[in-house]
């Protein structure tokens, strides 16, 4: 039995390298084509640049599509995300969007260009969002088995970020740090179709604000109006006859399924395509920065307070990586902004260790807020204040990591309804609490389901507290284990001392206190 830990020196240790590698920062102005994924850790660009987010709804209909979570269904939500992929890959290419992030069901873009005209960017933005609404909600594949088509949620803001590229070394992520890219977020986190943007977007359109910025889509009128002024190069059609034609000369080959000898932390992401997709009961963790939004928006106007913004991230980030990938051996899946995703698994290839695995993500999700905790007191000695939170989420269940997309710009992303669910318990959790889903709660140790309780949520998980928990646990059942029997063995023939019998001691069976027991 492998218990992973975590020690404060050596998390301290690393927290101070990582601030150590952005002492000195540099704020520029984004005023031409740059590759994100090699931007300097230690720089930083202002983009002014429409934000959108695209959310497919029926994501999980997809995944709950049989009774069972096995192979087929798994099989059928990455034909289904992978198709996806290489058509949003293909619009983003057409109409020079820049392609920041796709995690599972849900992708970041960025309108830059034209640099110099907000409202353009606007218009070529909701564009954008109802061309890929047009061809995702085509559907794709014909036959018996064929996929459903997308049910595609936009959301759209503009403003001010901060493009980063920050992280561990071999680990780092570009990401926009700034309330447009947030907010832009928010409006497409819902249930119903359509584009959403915020009233900011309204206003400089010359629309009238609405009373509910996220139950109102913008009419069929709007988007012909944004489509007019845009004028794409591109059409709905255009980029569905380049897809199928992508499609019959390079069809999504069938996805191949191996489960990996544990931990995580051994497995070559980057290896991973649909041939070579792994496939296990394991569980998925997801931890978010809570308070980020709010403190880049309070810090991003001056170049000074952008500049600890970058430090704030990269010390974060860093360390959460560190924690998970290597103080616990799990595999992190990715960075979704200010949110970790990873995933745990103990046991060996062939079985699972359920209550292993999940005892251990416990004292991880502990460890990933000790060390959190820790590196806000290393920036704060700094001058460096953040009053920032980590809520994080844990479920079990079969779960399935690979990479989707486009030969040579293939995406990593981790599928199952576990991973759902970890999100699901990550969005019910404040800055202080640790939640976990059904699954891994039955799968926890008995010290753990009587912490979490029966809302299977608890404020102030941390390392120390749950080494003393789980501690105090094994005490008491070495102190049961090794407490005098009430059985003796019974002193009779050979044979029977050495078939071990057993009987009760010779104590009066009269109770001891005459009227009954208490």
């Amino acid at each position: 039995m492998t218990q992973r830990k975590w020690n404060a020196q050596t998390a301290k240790a690393r927290i101070e390298a990582r601030l150590a590698e952005v002492k000195d920062l540099t704020v520029k102005d984004y005023v031409r084509v740059t590759d994100l994924e090699r931007i300097p850790r230690n720089t930083a660009y202002r983009v002014d640049g429409v934000h959108v987010y695209v959310d497919i709804l029926n994501m999980e209909s997809i995944v709950a599509s049989t009774d069972v979570e096995g192979t087929r269904t798994h099989q059928r939500t990455l034909r289904f995300l992978n198709l996806l992929y290489r058509a949003v890959a293909r619009i983003l290419a057409q109409v020079d969007a820049i392609h920041v992030d796709f995690h599972n069901q849900r992708l970041h873009a960025v309108v830059a260009k034209p640099y110099d005209d907000e409202v353009e960017r606007l218009h070529r933005a909701v564009a954008m969002a109802q061309l890929i609404i047009d061809v995702l909600g085509r559907q794709a594949e014909q036959g018996d088995d064929a996929l459903p088509a997308a049910k595609i949620r936009v959301g759209i803001d503009s403003g001010e970020a901060l493009a980063v590229n920050n992280g561990r070394p071999g680990a780092r992520e570009p990401l926009f740090l700034g309330p447009a890219a947030n907010l832009a977020a928010k409006r497409a986190a819902g249930n119903a179709a359509g584009i959403y943007v915020t009233d900011n977007v309204r206003a400089m359109l010359g629309w009238d604000a609405v009373e509910d910025e996220d139950a109102t889509a913008l009419t069929a009128v709007q988007i012909e109006a944004s489509q007019v002024e845009a004028d794409l190069d591109v059409t709905a059609d255009d980029i569905w006859d380049a897809w199928v034609d992508d499609l019959e000369k390079n069809p999504i080959g069938r996805f191949e399924f191996s489960a990996h000898t544990p931990p995580y932390a051994t497995l070559d992401l980057d290896a991973l395509g649909p041939s070579h997709a792994r496939r296990q009961d394991a569980l998925s963790l997801y931890a978010d920065i809570d308070g980020f939004t709010q403190y880049v928006a309070d810090h991003i106007d001056s170049d000074a307070d952008a500049e600890d913004v970058v430090r704030v991230l990269h010390v974060l980030r860093s360390e959460l990586d560190a924690v998970l990938t290597s103080d616990f051996q799990g595999a992190k899946i990715r960075f979704i902004g200010d949110c970790i995703h990873g995933a745990l698994v103990e046991g060996t290839a062939q079985t699972t260790d359920a209550p292993l695995t999940t005892s251990n993500a416990i004292a991880c999700a502990g460890a990933l807020r000790s060390s959190f905790e820790l590196a806000k007191s290393v920036l704060a000695e700094q001058g460096i204040a953040c009053d920032l939170g980590l809520a994080i989420g844990i479920e079990y269940g079969p779960l399935v990591i690979t990479r989707l997309g486009i030969k040579g710009d293939l995406i990593r992303c981790a599928v199952g309804r576990g991973v759902l669910a970890s999100e699901k318990q990550q969005l019910r959790c404040s800055g202080r609490q640790t939640a976990l889903g059904p699954v891994a709660y039955g799968h926890a140790p008995e010290w753990a389901r009587t912490w979490f309780g029966t809302t299977r949520r608890q404020a102030g998980v941390t390392y120390e507290e749950v080494v003393a928990r789980r501690t105090q646990a094994e005490k008491g059942l070495a102190k049961s284990a090794t407490a005098p029997s009430l059985l003796r063995p019974v002193a009779a023939s050979a044979a029977a001392a050495a078939s071990a019998s057993l009987a009760f001691p010779a104590h009066s069976g009269v109770p001891t206190k005459p009227q009954g027991f208490a």
